[in-house]
């Protein structure tokens, strides 16, 4: 197990040294920033001035080299709309981000998997056909428009939910409950899927001859081994949501890193948008990492000895 941490904390330093280069140079072939700052009246001089100011006119590899030197004392850079470090707007915007996030990650995922099992073990029923029902539904609703719905709904319609801000828990309401209804869909059938396989299985039946209580065989035997495949999933989709959820922060104008994100890629502000896709990055592969090893827990019959 140790001998595979150690190969996976390298492979993810070797992948994150891959993926700034990869977004040092795509950020750049959007375009230079210069073009949007200047105006009718700035001389070539004014421009000159500006490149100088902000690197930009030094060339690419020593502009790569400062970015990763930057890096490695922990310094992001300026931002070029706002002129404050990056660092400090990551850390001022990813509480936001993490709050949403986990609420409507643990929401989802807890919802989820009860009605996955349920759905599994009263197969056919009409508790299963809802639940397969809410995982179509899921898939073919756009998240913009859930949102956009919602808020013309319970905001415009009703008046009794706010549709921007994060003053107090009534903010949380629709923007956590449209995060973590796109968690059921794939979640749901995934889990009834595994629960379908596990009860089929030889233990399953074997611990129903002993005269096991039937909730005993389905939440501590049935469920602890069909979480396997789940569990990947879940990694991917909390990295995801607490650092992807763009579409839904724009919407309701919540001030995570999803809509500086956004801004920061309208404006060209480079070192914002490398700032947080190395965040989001780095999160992604330490989440997998986590579910990695947390396999061996879920499932003794799975060892990394001779990874």
């Amino acid at each position: 197990m140790v001998r595979f941490i150690i190969i996976r904390l390298l492979q993810t330093i070797v992948a994150l040294l891959g993926i700034s280069l990869l977004i040092f140079l795509l950020v750049r072939a959007t375009g230079n920033p210069i073009d949007l700052m200047r105006n009718p009246s700035s001389s070539e001089a004014d421009i000159i001035n500006l490149k100088a100011q902000f690197g930009f006119d030094k060339p690419y590899p020593e502009q790569y080299w400062l970015f990763m030197k930057g890096i490695v004392h922990g310094d992001l850079g300026k931002s070029i709309l706002r002129g404050k470090p990056v660092t400090d707007m990551i850390l001022q915007a990813a509480p936001n981000s993490i709050r949403l996030g986990l609420t409507a990650f643990i929401i989802g995922m807890v919802t989820a998997t009860l009605l996955g099992v349920l759905a599994a073990v009263r197969r056919d029923s009409w508790l299963d056909n809802v639940v397969k029902f809410l995982a179509v539904l899921g898939q073919a609703l756009p998240g913009f428009w859930l949102a956009i719905m919602s808020i013309w709904v319970f905001s415009v319609y009703w008046h009794i939910l706010p549709a921007f801000g994060t003053s107090g828990p009534a903010n949380y309401v629709l923007p956590v409950g449209c995060l973590a209804f796109f968690l059921l869909p794939g979640m749901m059938r995934l889990v009834r899927s595994s629960m379908l396989d596990v009860l089929d299985s030889e233990y399953i039946k074997l611990a129903r001859i002993k005269g096991l209580p039937e909730r005993v065989v389905i939440w501590k035997h049935a469920l602890r081994n069909a979480l396997i495949a789940p569990l990947t999933v879940a990694g991917m989709l909390f990295a995801n949501i607490i650092t992807g959820a763009v579409i839904l922060e724009n919407v309701f104008a919540w001030p995570g890193l999803g809509k500086m994100s956004v801004d920061s890629m309208i404006a060209r502000d480079f070192p914002v948008v490398q700032g947080i896709t190395l965040l989001v990055a780095a999160l992604v592969l330490m989440v997998n990492l986590l579910v990695d090893i947390t396999y061996a827990y879920v499932d003794p019959q799975i060892r990394y000895q001779n990874t």
